[in-house]
């Protein structure tokens, strides 16, 4: 079936027109109904209106398939087997000259080769020490505190020192005096 024709079943601009004017009570059904069904009873004009649309819409759909050829002819040699094939080909071996054969292999001349072997020494190297190194820079914002920490440390032993310099002070007397006493006592 051909879209751009007028269906059976689909309602004209006619029919809606009639159906509208039967609606509002301008025309009755029975009038509608009496006229004759002949081609030539509307206006010749409005038959040759009705022509010239149809014959726009068939242009119109010769003229979308007559483009659509030419776009078809103008990229058929782009979309043809033989240069798709080829472009197939040499894309595969981009692809494969691009990956290396074996994933270990670094393309340095010979005379660098001991260079290179101190870089990589370098790098485990730096690897490994990458985590204490880490931990030393996180605890940057932390020195800080601790050393308050440290400061309070030692103004509290310095306090406890100085507790224990009396008391040992204050041991010694009692022993000094204890024996000068006890020292007494045997004498007498």
């Amino acid at each position: 079936m051909n879209p751009w024709d007028i269906a059976p079943y689909s309602v004209t601009p006619v029919a809606s027109l009639l159906t509208r004017c039967v609606a509002s009570g301008v025309l009755s059904q029975e009038d509608v109904d009496s006229v004759p069904r002949e081609p030539h009873v509307f206006s010749p004009h409005l038959l040759e209106a009705e022509q010239l649309i149809t014959m726009e819409r068939e242009l119109d759909k010769i003229n979308l398939e007559m483009e659509l050829l030419k776009l078809e002819k103008e990229s058929a040699d782009v979309t043809h087997k033989f240069y798709l094939s080829k472009w197939g080909c040499s894309m595969y071996l981009r692809r494969r000259l691009m990956k290396p054969l074996c994933q270990t292999n670094l393309p340095v001349e010979a005379d660098l080769h001991r260079y290179v072997v101190e870089v990589m020494r370098m790098v485990v190297e730096f690897i490994e020490n990458l985590e204490a190194k880490i931990s030393t820079v996180r605890s940057i914002p932390t020195i800080d505190d601790s050393m308050s920490n440290l400061n309070n440390g030692i103004a509290q032993l310095l306090a406890q020192v100085t507790e224990v310099e009396r008391l040992s002070k204050q041991i010694l007397q009692w022993r000094s005096q204890n024996s000068s006493t006890s020292i007494n006592d045997i004498t007498t």
